[in-house]
């Protein structure tokens, strides 16, 4: 499904967020796409919740402390951040200037708003694609598969879940994960023209 404002253009490097509500499979398309996509940079996260058995700092996330992030927004050095279930979350300017530097697009894989930040901060160099779920239902049924949260944390969830659908129309592209493989397919269709373009000087450089 395509619903969004624009197309993919060449013009790299870019800042190709990948976004939707929890559990919309936003995260294990944008592993699919840096697998087939190699020369993608991916931008890493900076996070004070707790982090998960199954994922590695520096890796999955910059897992830090309330103090050192509070720090980091104070000296400006998130390109965007947002404070969700209690937890902050962030993109760091410096994961922006290493993918710069190298000349490559950028992947980042964010929640809604800090897409939206990102949208803002950088209009011409930034290519959003939201990840829908099918519906209500079958969101709650994969937050509950996951067995990450509680009852309580997976209600805050699904609480947020209609105000980030509401923001759907603001992305350049909408992409509806019925069915992961084809939703796959899709982003990665989506993503290919930013891949191999060449790099102009200076392009994201804030």
């Amino acid at each position: 499904m395509n619903n969004g404002r624009r197309d993919a253009v060449t013009h790299s490097p870019m800042l190709i967020v990948i976004s939707g509500p929890s559990g919309c499979g936003k995260t294990s398309i944008a592993h699919a796409v840096l697998m087939r996509y190699p020369e993608l940079a991916f931008s890493v996260s900076a996070t004070t919740r707790q982090r998960r058995a199954n994922e590695v700092d520096g890796k999955d996330y910059y897992f830090v402390s309330r103090a050192a992030f509070e720090e980091e927004i104070g000296r400006g050095k998130l390109a965007e951040w947002e404070q969700i279930y209690g937890d902050y979350y962030g993109t760091p300017n410096e994961e922006i200037r290493r993918a710069h530097g190298s000349g490559r697009s950028i992947l980042l894989d964010i929640d809604v708003k800090g897409a939206l930040s990102i949208k803002k901060k950088y209009p011409d160099t930034s290519f959003l694609i939201f990840i829908k779920p099918p519906s209500l239902e079958v969101l709650k049924t994969r937050l509950m598969k996951r067995k990450t949260e509680s009852p309580d944390a997976l209600q805050k969830r699904m609480d947020r879940v209609a105000m980030e659908l509401g923001q759907a129309d603001q992305f350049d592209r909408a992409i509806v994960n019925d069915r992961l493989e084809d939703a796959i397919s899709e982003v990665e269709r989506i993503v290919a023209p930013f891949v191999h373009a060449a790099a102009p000087q200076n392009q994201i450089s804030k």
